[in-house]
């Protein structure tokens, strides 16, 4: 079992990427990947030959570390996007394209919530998954303040309001919460 961890296991990565549904010859998007590449490596030997893992992020510097790790680890299907995922249409993926989209503890980082949620949609087809994954609003011994920390409640109305059915509520972890989505 692959997880994100500080010390012991926080994120199950299997779990969570079981719940996207992916299988071979999906095509995927990790948004907001981050440089360890957790969930973005694994994905890559789910999907196969005959599928896509788009890395995303903001910070070059992450997608250089994503491609040089894909690149020793001979996964050919994954390709590395810079974008702002609070710009819509600024995520160079085209529309209405991918099978799955994965935010894992991306949200809490910026105010921009609603806009990296329409950025995400817009990349999903019709039936599509979003899963969401951050932190629980309780108090931990780390992680970001509760301030920072998306509401599940708060989370679930927007996906709502923004043309998703809420397809399946989970436990991610000790300190998180997951949701997965369908794009209506």
């Amino acid at each position: 079992m692959m997880a994100i961890t500080g010390g012991s296991t926080l994120l199950d990565v299997n779990l969570i990427l079981n719940k996207g549904k992916i299988t071979d010859r999906s095509k995927i998007a990790h948004l907001g990947c981050g440089a360890s590449g957790h969930f973005v490596f694994p994905s890559g030997q789910i999907v196969g030959k005959g599928g896509v893992v788009f890395a995303v992020d903001i910070l070059k510097t992450v997608l250089e570390r994503i491609d040089r790790q894909a690149t020793q680890d001979n996964l050919s299907n994954i390709t590395t996007i810079w974008s702002d995922l609070e710009v819509f249409g600024a995520t160079k993926i085209e529309n209405a394209s991918l099978d799955a989209a994965f935010l894992v503890n991306v949200l809490y980082e910026s105010s921009k919530r609603a806009e990296i949620l329409r950025e995400s949609i817009r990349l999903l087809k019709k039936d599509g998954l979003l899963v969401v994954v951050e932190w629980k609003s309780i108090a931990t011994p780390f992680g970001p303040s509760i301030e920072k920390r998306v509401r599940q409640d708060l989370l679930e109305a927007a996906g709502k309001k923004l043309g998703l059915h809420l397809f399946e509520e989970f436990e991610a972890g000790l300190y998180h919460y997951g949701l997965v989505f369908s794009k209506i």
